[in-house]
Order: structure tokens, then sequence, then C-alpha cells
């Protein structure tokens, strides 16, 4: 099994070119930032604390890339990794890995702000729209949902 799921903020804006030929699909690039879980060395220093990784999008999951993702956002993508090589301009063999979307969403809300770790200038609010969903009318404070008295366990959902 060849599955992957990560989240982690966008190093930079993706970068957006389209295919050639009869049907031109998008093709969506970008790197997030994802932080490592672990313990600090004994001197304190943490070293590297992310990883760096390669996104590739295609097609509508690169329109939609291209339009909503911006640097510093926190996104959630999974997918497949996907390794390859090629022989760059001195004649040297470089090895590829990414991770092929094949679905991918933000992992923040509108109006939380990034911490700038990774640059942005622009607020998440200038970048996308966010559908809210309307709280259920009968919900408590404690965001549970108040069921009436004298319903019977054998009328819900679940047991």
């Amino acid at each position: 099994m060849n599955k992957v799921i990560l989240m982690g903020r966008l190093t930079r804006d993706p970068e957006v070119r389209y295919s050639q030929g009869e049907r031109s699909m998008a093709i969506a690039r970008y790197t997030l930032a994802v932080d490592r879980r672990g313990r600090r060395s004994q001197d304190g220093d943490q070293g590297q604390t992310a990883d760096f990784i390669n996104i590739v999008a295609f097609d509508r999951a690169g329109e939609f890339a291209e339009k909503y993702f911006r640097q510093g956002m926190r996104v959630l993508v999974s997918g497949r990794i996907q390794t390859g090589s090629y022989i760059n301009k001195d004649g040297q063999k470089v090895y590829t890995t990414d991770v092929i979307v094949e679905d991918q969403e933000f992992a923040d809300s509108k109006n939380s702000s990034s911490d700038g770790s990774y640059g942005g200038g622009r607020s998440q609010s200038q970048s996308y729209q966010q559908v809210t969903r309307p709280a259920p009318s009968s919900a408590i404070g404690d965001g549970f949902m108040n069921i009436p008295d004298g319903v019977e366990d054998e009328g819900l959902p679940f047991n």
C-alpha cells in the first residue's frame, strides 16, 4: 500500500504549469514544511525540525492549489509517493521523490493567522473564502446535541 497523509505549511505559492496537447491540464507543484515530532538532544539543539516535502497536484487539484493556496497556509494533503530520476544538465543522475495529490484541503480556518515561520505577507482571509457550517439549532454550549427527554436509546443511530 502506498498512502501518505501530511499536514504542513506551504513554503511558497504553488508553481503551476499547463500541459500541452489536446486537453490542457494544470500541474501544480509546491513544497510543504512538515514539523517533525521528537525529542531535543541533550545540548538543547533540535537541528532540523521540519521536513520539506515536494507535492504535485494534477488537473482540478492543480487548479484548486493555484487559485486558493498561498505561502504560509497550513494544508492537509493525502496521496501517494512517487519516485523518479532524470539526468541534469551536468550529466548527473538526479533522484526525485514527490507526493502525488489524491486529496488536499485547508487545515486552518479563515481567521487563523499563520505563525509567520515561512513568510506569507498576506492574511489567509485575503487568500481564500471558507464555507462556514451553521451550528445545529439544538446545540448546547459544549458542542453536543441536546437530546430531549423520553427518547429511547434504540432511536439513536449508534449504540
